[in-house]
């Protein structure tokens, strides 16, 4: 297959594409720069700009492009980049697909766990109403952003990816550093869940659902969320370190990262993965020990 990937270059994106390419796919990689390579395709995503013959040919479509989440403090300003990097960009490659001559049979296109809100201790699956927060907010308008794709008669899932456990970024590899010298902790009450998901396991779900007849929200985590409290246990124990006994405030958490800290360390989502499971994907990495022995060896 011919296979349109934006965030190609993200942490997700290039375990996709070079999953694709090992397996003899073509992968057409969307950049915001000028194109380097045979392979690449420019685009302006905020500027709305994408010429539908650029994607001649391809057959599928994998959408991850977007602002990061965890990485910036949460101004005013910088929640707007989040916002309309997501709802811009998805709404720029929705135009140029319907305005294709033969556009592709699948868009895969990004959400994330934080759709739902904070869910405590309920069980959410994809059946679960939106919940309430910014995440929730952004989610629900980069999926809103995704639906028209339809038009032209696109399989379209939105993919709600949990947090993705690799040693080479997102939150495990930025907390690495502080387990490795003994200071990792729990976070506010440490009783928030953390909906997570091995980077080969989200990849063997991304390419099942290119080819599996399902369509809407799909939950990409694996089925046993834990427990922030239990996260830290098993980071520390995987790395064969201590972990401090006392928990970190939320008020310093909220002081140090600002807004990122209310809704993307202090709240949590218990998210399943429960359409995925109905249709019999296999998980490699179904508990959190096995991922995480997986990322770090």
């Amino acid at each position: 297959m011919k296979i349109a990937v934006t965030g190609a270059s993200g942490l997700i994106g290039t375990a996709l594409t070079a999953s694709l390419r090992q397996s003899g796919h073509e992968v057409l990689s969307l950049v915001r720069r000028p194109p380097t390579s045979p392979g690449q395709v420019q685009w302006d995503p905020s500027g709305g700009v994408l010429d539908p013959a650029d994607l001649a040919g391809a057959e599928a479509v994998v959408h991850l492009a977007g602002a990061g989440i965890g990485d910036h403090r949460w101004t005013d300003a910088y929640k707007k980049t989040v916002m309309e990097s997501r709802r811009k960009g998805t709404s720029t490659l929705v135009r140029a697909l319907n305005a294709m001559d033969k556009p592709p049979s699948v868009l895969l296109s990004g959400s994330a766990v934080g759709y739902y809100g904070d869910t405590r201790d309920r069980v959410v699956d994809e059946t679960s109403p939106r919940g309430a927060g910014f995440l929730a907010d952004v989610c629900g308008a980069w999926e809103e952003a995704a639906q028209p794709a339809r038009e032209s008669g696109m399989r379209v899932v939105t993919m709600r990816t949990g947090v993705v456990l690799s040693k080479r970024g997102g939150m495990l590899g930025q907390i690495l550093p502080i387990f490795r010298i003994g200071l990792g902790a729990p976070l506010g009450s440490g009783e928030q869940y953390l909906s997570w998901i091995s980077v080969p396991d989200w990849v063997s779900a991304a390419r099942f659902l290119l080819g599996a007849d399902i369509d809407g929200a799909v939950n990409l985590t694996a089925p046993e969320p834990v427990t922030n409290k239990t996260f830290t246990k098993e980071v520390a124990a995987a790395l064969k370190r201590p972990s401090m006994p006392l928990a970190v405030p939320g008020f310093v958490l909220k002081t140090a990262v600002g807004g990122f800290a209310e809704e993307g360390i202090l709240m949590g989502q218990r998210a399943v993965p429960a359409r995925l499971t109905a249709a019999g994907h296999h998980f490699s990495h179904p508990t959190i020990r096995e991922a995480l022995a997986d990322a770090l060896r």
